[in-house]
């Protein structure tokens, strides 16, 4: 087969070594005669897989004692809801910030639990940017502020976060959670579906600042109860047991390359290969303010749009897979998360190249 490169935003391209490494042990995880798929997860051997993927997590973020790892389902989606229903009390507001698609759901399905107060809203500017935190208009008594920290549709990227907010910031980093250091001390809840940057479709992470645990109200339905998960370890139902061990192998897989640090570099070289390209001469545009474009998902358009069909067909012919932007803002997209080497970056730029030398 010849190289191909996946972009898709996910699921996501994982790394070679991580897919190599679980072919190996597909059939017999660790000389225990079983496959992971086969375990009960309640067995010595995949309580050490699960204890094991914790501590890396927490070891890779720098994670202390005060916040508890959930291992949910659901995917983010469900986060939306679960996170309200938890931490939403009473008459209480929660305060969001409108950054594109995805904070979009977010505050559709907040609104459905309780009080919600948009704070700030970049939708106007077609959601190009970031509203400054000075713009911000939080509630005084709020129960939390949401954030979508990188819009993988849109393309923007909090690159900062702030701090002495009047409530506990809440951010759903899905789509670039480890691409970089982490002041987790900021948050007092982080969630990410797994498919992204971390391993495969399934596994939904939430990191909770333990305080927040003692909001969850007794009388919530025991699946949708921070507390209750918390109690459990994440093992009140058969959790997602396969994507667990993908998703410690793949923090394995970071350390060994050196830690968030390392591929934070790594990463800014890769997204600025492509905006580069993007910013030269005007043949693609960028739709996204450079100061808050993403290092995950790069969108971008031909100037002349009626070329981007032929774009993605000629880019498909030549392996660079998953290029077509999202249904609702159409154009191109590149994810180039963690896992993406940066073989498969020069290679869609050296596609890029030679796709404007013959059409500009």
């Amino acid at each position: 087969m010849s190289t191909i490169y996946n972009f898709s935003a996910g699921p996501a391209v994982l790394p070679k070594a991580v897919l190599e490494k679980a072919r190996e042990e597909m059939l017999d995880w660790s000389g225990s005669g079983m496959s992971v798929v086969e375990m009960s997860h309640r067995s010595k051997e995949f309580l050490s897989i699960a204890e094991n993927a914790e501590q890396d997590l927490r070891s890779l973020i720098g994670l202390s004692d005060e916040y508890q790892i959930l291992f949910l389902q659901g995917g983010a989606s469900t986060q939306f809801s679960m996170i309200p229903m938890n931490l939403l009390r009473g008459s209480r507001v929660a305060d969001y910030i409108c950054t594109g698609q995805w904070s979009k759901k977010a505050i559709k399905e907040g609104k459905k639990i309780g009080a919600v107060n948009v704070a700030a809203t970049s939708e106007e500017g077609n959601f190009s940017e970031i509203p400054s935190f000075d713009r911000w208009n939080l509630s005084s008594d709020g129960s939390y502020v949401h954030i979508t920290s990188n819009e993988t549709i849109g393309g923007v990227e909090f690159h900062d976060y702030p701090s002495g907010l009047p409530s506990p910031l809440v951010a759903d980093m899905s789509s670039h959670i480890l691409s970089r250091p982490l002041d987790v001390s900021k948050f007092g809840l982080i969630y990410a579906g797994a498919q992204k940057n971390i391993g495969p479709a399934g596994l939904t992470i939430v990191m909770v600042r333990k305080d927040l645990l003692e909001r969850t109200p007794p009388d919530l339905p025991s699946m949708f109860s921070y507390a209750v998960q918390a109690e459990n370890e994440s093992m009140f139902n058969t959790p997602p047991t396969y994507p667990i061990y993908m998703a410690g192998l793949v923090f394995k897989w970071l350390k060994e390359l050196g830690g968030l640090s390392v591929i934070e570099q790594m990463n800014i070289r890769k997204s600025s290969m492509i905006y580069d390209q993007i910013d030269k001469t005007g043949f693609y545009r960028s739709p996204i303010d450079k100061q808050y474009r993403s290092r995950m998902n790069v969108p971008f358009r031909i100037h002349d749009e009626s070329l981007e069909d032929l774009f993605l067909k000629d880019a498909k012919d030549g392996g660079l897979l998953q290029l077509k932007g999202h249904r609702s803002v159409g154009g191109i997209r590149a994810s180039i998360y963690n896992a993406m080497p940066l073989e498969g970056v020069e290679t869609l730029l050296g596609f890029m190249q030679d796709f404007e030398n013959k059409h500009g």
